[in-house]
């Protein structure tokens, strides 16, 4: 998912009080950044103090999906989460306690905000844990791609076959999975494992097994 800027979401929201709501929370976001900046600089390397109830934008994050619709809800998630610059704390925090709509979001703004494997990984891989497909589909986007190590990516791949999501979720693909016998090897198990359970293979499967034969030439 590539995130719209403000300007494409104003326009896909047809409601002007959707607008306003939008304005309100993305300005709230940009403050709370500003403020953590300043405090930042005023306490040098102090311990930071925790508050008791969460800045408004984070009301505001969970809210999305009242006020912007289900259908824009992820955009306006993933905006204000880079408005408010939040780091790998407030990303863990605000995953570990969405819903899982919540989490789907800051899965898909782990490459704006995540510079290092050790800031989302532990959210891709928690994510993956689950059967569901929307998580699943979010969690290999371009962050997994960057980050995930190559047994750890197949078996991401495995998952999204396993669930059904289309592989075409997981960024990089033919990338990754050019000339990877050990992928080949894998998807030939698991192939093998439903035929002899009759069950059908995923076309998709298929689809991955013919990127795994080419070459970077081919």
């Amino acid at each position: 998912m590539t995130t719209p800027t403000r300007e494409d979401l104003h326009d896909r929201l047809g409601d002007a009080a959707a607008r306003a709501w939008l304005d309100t929370a993305l300005a709230e976001a940009q403050a709370e950044a500003q403020a953590d900046a300043a405090r930042s600089g005023a306490m040098d390397n102090a311990t930071p103090t925790t508050t008791a109830s969460p800045p408004p934008w984070e009301l505001r994050f969970a809210a999305a999906g009242r006020h912007c619709g289900q259908d824009h809800a992820d955009a306006a998630r993933v905006l204000l989460l880079r408005e408010a610059r939040a780091d790998a704390g407030t990303l863990t925090r605000l995953y570990r306690q969405g819903t899982a709509a919540e989490r789907r979001a800051v899965l898909l703004a782990l490459p704006y905000l995540a510079p290092g494997p050790a800031d989302g990984l532990p959210l891709v891989e928690d994510a993956l844990r689950t059967n569901d497909t929307r998580l699943v589909a979010a969690a290999v986007g371009p962050y997994a791609a960057e980050h995930l190590d190559p047994h750890s990516w197949r078996h991401a791949l495995l998952k999204c076959l396993f669930t059904g999501v289309p592989v075409d979720a997981a960024a990089r693909l033919e990338h990754r999975a050019r000339g990877d016998a050990e992928l080949a090897r894998m998807l030939g198990d698991y192939a093998a494992e439903r035929t002899a359970a009759g069950r059908a293979v995923p076309a998709d499967l298929h689809r991955v097994l013919a990127l795994t034969s080419r070459t970077e030439e081919s």
